[in-house]
């Protein structure tokens, strides 16, 4: 084991800030994607473009391509890794001393929400601008669970704490916010109803947060794939059982393209064992011959999605 897994955060001499993707370096190096970097007074946020831009005009080093998934993505050599921040570490030290403002104190009053229902918090770290100190009065609280049975469980005190009013949906506002951070290929209305089944996401006081889960599997590493061309299915779902994985895998009811995988978060957990879908990707080939359509060739997954089309639950 590397010692690194996806939703850790990575930080160069520069000040540069990236978030892991892959739990094992390539050619030596980190995969990730800069999502933050130092500047006087505090970090900056950056978008997807904006970190490419930077990375190919001053840094292009961390510029990266990938053999194993056939994308350039970027990649920090581990000797150039100053610092890692590592969200279970984190998350304890919160935990321990004073709050330094209103999201920190939310947070602990999350995690002893869930607590106080029974689940083992030493399986939760945070990730996002808490991780790196980096939250304002307007951020998210991204929690992590790194068992797979305490997040089943996380998912149905969620149910049980918004029916109890220990926490609140999303209003029309968080909605239109998450919603808009996505950037994804869904209307609104679309992504609000795929996500509102989830239980992945509430809010607390006004701050919405989302739990999501990191697992140890790497199976999406074992082949080596080469990209064919996007592509567009209406298929079945035959398996969802690592559905909420990163990344998310589908098992599909077609008889040449036998699983979908998804690096986007949007579309975790987006379908249900036995549910129509409709997929746009990229269509992926081993060296065995083995496809796959892939959801997330770039982190915003534009103009790629996973959308049900008959579904197991009520409209």
């Amino acid at each position: 084991m590397s010692g690194y897994q996806p939703k850790d955060f990575i930080e160069t001499a520069e000040g540069l800030i990236f978030a892991v993707v892959a739990a094992d370096p390539e050619d030596q190096r980190v995969l990730s994607f800069l999502r933050y970097r130092r500047i006087p007074g505090g970090c900056q946020k950056l978008s997807t473009r904006n970190a490419d831009e930077l990375l190919k005009n001053h840094y292009p080093d961390y510029i990266h391509y990938s053999r194993a998934r056939d994308v350039t993505l970027h990649g920090v050599h581990r000797d150039l890794v100053r610092i890692h921040h590592q969200p279970r570490k984190r998350l304890k030290e919160i935990l321990v001393r004073a709050p330094c403002d209103g999201i920190e104190e939310k947070l602990q009053r999350l995690v002893g929400l869930f607590a106080a229902q029974g689940l083992d918090t030493s399986v939760l770290g945070v990730t996002g601008s808490l991780l790196v100190g980096a939250q304002n009065s307007g951020s998210d609280i991204d929690l992590l669970f790194y068992c797979p049975d305490s997040f089943r469980m996380a998912r149905e005190i969620v149910k049980r704490l918004l029916q109890q009013h220990l926490l609140q949906a999303l209003n029309e506002s968080l909605w239109h916010d998450a919603y808009e951070r996505r950037g994804c290929s869904l209307t609104l209305d679309e992504y609000r109803w795929h996500e509102a089944r989830k239980y992945n996401k509430a809010a607390i006081e006004g701050t919405k947060f989302d739990i999501s889960l990191i697992t140890p599997e790497q199976w999406q590493d074992l082949l080596h794939y080469r990209k064919l061309h996007s592509c567009s299915l209406q298929v079945g779902i035959a398996d969802d059982g690592h559905s909420f994985d990163y990344p998310a895998r589908y098992l599909l009811r077609h008889p040449s393209v036998k699983e979908a995988v998804s690096y986007t978060a949007t579309y975790l957990g987006q379908a249900e064992r036995g549910e129509q879908v409709e997929i746009r990707g990229q269509l992926e080939v081993s060296a065995l011959g083995h496809l796959r359509i892939v959801i997330g060739s770039d982190r915003e997954a534009t103009d790629e999605y996973i959308k049900v089309i008959e579904s197991n639950s009520p409209p």
